[in-house]
């Protein structure tokens, strides 16, 4: 067995095997840092501050989520032993450790629970709140336009440059996680909406971003978050929504106009079918009609 370091070098070397041969995005790399130094603590608080990996064990591994039980949600409990088992057999395959503990730890039952998504007439309002009196209207209005048509995710809209947009075409090259690339469709609006905006903002030189925020750079996630809260107050009756929730809305309408989870999980880039299966929550009506038209013993016999 190699020598066996310090829990905070092992999370560091982890760290650096997913951001340079896992190429896995900065927000996932975070969230992983952060989940693993948060075992590291109890682990320390338990064992010594001279504790490593190692040390621990499937009973601490248990208190430790029986900790998180009492004001995390089991989702995000989930989430946290997933990277734990991850960088356990990291560690297993370099030799510092003899077994992984968390292998036989079961990961705790998510709640059900569906995600929020506009109707069709809310989202049309949505998309038609930027108004014409407002200096960053067509701005505003092409990242709306486009979350919704083509189910972005923030941090891929936000990473998109002028050139990745092939307006005549209507499609849009996406860098997705894990530094996988996919093409999607951009709708009409979506596009008409993005030429209007290039037509008034132009290219300044030295700058690729296709949007800009207001001091000429790159736009962010907050600046992305600001302009769908913004608009969401001028539209009554909904509540407060993310970002994230257009990607929803754009994934609930295509599987309500008919389009199959296969195409729908291409379309949102995701690894895993059952991934996009949390899509399947079509209004009641829509399934009896589905029903109705396809099941050869649906309709009452004459």
């Amino acid at each position: 067995m190699s020598i066996v370091r310090p829990f905070a070098g092992q999370i560091a070397a982890f760290c650096t095997y997913l951001e340079t041969e896992r190429n896995v995005s900065p927000h996932t790399l975070s969230a992983y840092r952060r989940d693993l130094e948060q075992l590291a603590a109890f682990a320390a608080k338990e064992r010594g501050d001279s504790v490593s990996a190692g040390e621990v064990d499937h009973l601490l591994l248990r208190r430790y989520l029986a900790q998180l039980g009492k004001t995390a949600k089991k989702s995000s409990i989930g989430r946290k032993l997933a990277a734990v088992r991850t960088f356990f057999r990291f560690l297993l395959r370099r030799g510092e450790i003899d077994k992984n503990p968390a292998e036989l730890t079961a990961t705790p039952k998510r709640e059900q629970r569906l995600p929020f998504h506009l109707d069709i007439d809310q989202a049309t309002a949505l998309m038609e709140a930027p108004t014409a009196d407002e200096k960053y209207v067509l701005r505003d209005r092409a990242v709306l336009e486009l979350l919704y048509s083509s189910g972005l995710r923030v941090s891929e809209l936000t990473g998109l440059d002028i050139g990745d947009i092939d307006l005549a075409g209507g499609m849009v090259r996406v860098m997705g996680k894990g530094g996988k690339e996919r093409i999607v469709p951009v709708g009409s609006r979506a596009t008409l909406a993005v030429r209007e905006y290039l037509a008034q903002r132009g290219e300044p030189a030295g700058s690729g971003a296709l949007f800009l925020n207001t001091r000429g750079q790159r736009i962010n996630r907050r600046s992305v978050a600001r302009i769908v809260d913004a608009h969401v107050l001028r539209v009554a009756a909904f509540k407060h929504i993310s970002p994230h929730t257009l990607r929803h809305t754009f994934a609930t309408h295509m599987l309500e106009g008919g389009a199959d989870l296969r195409s729908i999980q291409e379309l949102l880039g995701h690894a895993s079918l059952s991934t996009t299966q949390k899509y399947t929550h079509v209004g009641i009506d829509r399934l009896m009609e589905v029903y109705d038209k396809a099941h050869p013993k649906a309709k009452n016999p004459a």
